[in-house]
């Protein structure tokens, strides 16, 4: 598969943007991966990707999800979840191109964004990439139950470093979140994008 849809988990992200998403992905114009509380609202996702090993303790390491899931943590909180394939960290910026590793750029999106590039991707359409609050909530499903502050300014500028190596490799990212700061990508409606993958592939 060339085009990976990564769902995220920012304020804007929507069931009704999701939905259509899968609609795509039942028919083999993509493929899928949830980022953290994402898999709530897209259980048939081809993976799911979260960080660190407190996530996979506050969700039980999400028995009945049937696709693969990764995760990196930490040198002082390695994941010990059984069944989640664990990648090194490589480094906090760029991107890693050898498998097993990823570079961390301060979240689990950029993480997830390295992986499907090491998968094949050659075009990369990001949801729920906010990258800012929205009226003080900072996830579609509210907060943490750590309540940790996001680090939304250096979450932003990592992205700025993962350009040129994306470029290099002809590597086209998107962002189709329906309310973001990100702007290292352009910009485009999610129905307009997915409706260039139907024509592409018609």
């Amino acid at each position: 598969m060339t085009t990976y849809v990564l769902l995220g988990g920012g304020p804007s992200l929507t069931r009704l943007d999701v939905d259509l998403v899968k609609q795509h992905r039942d028919r083999g114009r993509c493929a899928v991966i949830a980022i953290n509380d994402a898999y709530r609202l897209a259980p048939w996702a081809d993976a799911l990707y979260a960080c660190d090993q407190k996530w996979w303790t506050w969700h039980g390491g999400v028995p009945g999800f049937a696709g693969p899931k990764y995760g990196m943590g930490s040198a002082c909180e390695p994941i010990t979840q059984a069944g989640v394939t664990v990648m090194r960290n490589t480094g906090p910026c760029g991107l890693e191109l050898e498998p097993g590793g990823l570079r961390a750029g301060s979240n689990s999106g950029y993480q997830a964004l390295n992986l499907a590039v090491q998968w094949g991707a050659r075009m990369i359409l990001l949801l729920g990439f906010d990258m800012c609050a929205d009226g003080g909530r900072t996830h579609w499903f509210g907060d943490h139950p750590d309540g940790q502050l996001q680090p939304f300014d250096g979450m932003r500028r990592a992205f700025d470093t993962i350009l040129e190596p994306l470029a290099e490799l002809k590597v086209s990212v998107v962002n189709c979140s329906r309310r973001t700061a990100l702007e290292a990508f352009p910009i485009r409606p999610l129905a307009d994008a997915l409706a260039a993958l139907t024509t592409e592939a018609a």
